[in-house]
């Protein structure tokens, strides 16, 4: 194999840049041609390819975002932008791929590479830690610092004040952001998907503890948690506590920038070179991660088809410590 290319596709997330070079650079010292595919799936389609020097990925290694931009594609995943993506990969003879990306990422490489035959390993980046067959995505560990760095600065003013705060963090489909913030924190409720959502009982508790004088009351909550995000508890507990000073806030995209941890730049690091050695070794359509400090590969269908699991000790721990 002597050229590929390379791609982040999706949300981006801290430590990409990081994969990004180390994929250069792997491929480079073996004397392969490496190519950069700009904005994902589109770029692909839309043949915005070009080759990349060592000197392209100098002083990009601590910066977060991606070099290589990053969009969500609806026309990759009609048949004729799959053929226009293979048309172009063809036409730049790409003889394999290292994709960077989470969920969305891996079941368009799912489909494209049932029916087109071109090797391809996966590396997880994406913040919500949502993917099987590794520990832990670049990423996340730079995101769930970021939110804990907020949520630490937030509860100072809340205890100024005496006021309660919702603190809404990313996480769709997962709950990983809220659970290890909100337990880094001391959030006294962590309300994410995983977990069913009893509001009932967290108003009970805070009448509880305003009886008992305690003001000051935290909760962390994914914004994809079976209830709704913090607007919607903020409604409920506005009805419920007439009294209670509450206030929400939103971290969002903040959450995606920013310089990577040291976790995430190694992890990165260590994902982009393994992808290329994979590649070499003859490896296809499979996802590199890292399992018991382990590097594993896992088929793009079965990343697809699962989902990380929290687990069950973990849950518990979580009820127990804001009980």
């Amino acid at each position: 194999m002597n050229r590929i290319a390379v791609m982040t596709s999706g949300g981006d997330s801290p430590g990409m840049n990081a994969a990004i070079r180390a994929v250069v650079r792997t491929a480079i010292y073996h004397k392969m041609e490496v190519f950069g595919i700009r904005r994902g799936y589109q770029g692909m389609l839309e043949g915005d390819i070009f080759r990349m020097k060592t000197t392209d990925v100098s002083n990009i290694i601590q910066r977060g975002g991606t070099m290589l931009k990053t969009a969500r594609s609806k026309e990759f995943m009609t048949e004729e932008g799959m053929q226009k993506a293979y048309g172009e990969l063809q036409r730049h003879q790409i003889e394999g791929l290292v994709l960077i990306g989470g969920d969305g990422t891996f079941k368009g490489a799912n489909a494209f590479f049932e029916k087109y035959p071109i090797p391809a390993i996966g590396l997880p980046g994406t913040i919500d830690k949502d993917l099987a067959g590794t520990d832990v995505t670049i990423g996340f560990d730079t995101a769930v610092n970021t939110a804990v760095e907020a949520i630490d600065k937030i509860r100072d003013t809340a205890d100024a004040h005496n006021r309660m705060f919702i603190v809404e963090v990313m996480g769709r489909d997962a709950g990983y952001i809220a659970l290890n913030s909100g337990i880094a924190c001391g959030a006294e409720d962590i309300l994410i998907p995983e977990l069913k959502t009893d509001m009932q009982s967290i108003i009970r508790k805070i009448k509880s503890d305003q009886r008992r004088k305690k003001i000051v009351h935290l909760l962390v909550v994914a914004e994809g948690d079976d209830f709704g995000g913090g607007m919607d508890v903020k409604n409920l507990m506005s009805k419920e506590l007439p009294d209670a000073d509450i206030r929400v806030c939103v971290l969002g995209h903040i959450q995606r920038g920013g310089a990577p941890t040291f976790a995430d730049r190694v992890l990165a690091s260590r994902l982009g070179y393994a992808a290329v050695n994979a590649l070499r070794a003859g490896k296809k359509q499979v996802m590199a991660g890292q399992i018991n400090n382990e590097i594993v590969f896992t088929p793009f269908s079965e990343v697809v088809k699962q989902e990380a699991q929290i687990p069950e000790d973990l849950k518990e721990m979580t009820v127990i410590l804001t009980t």
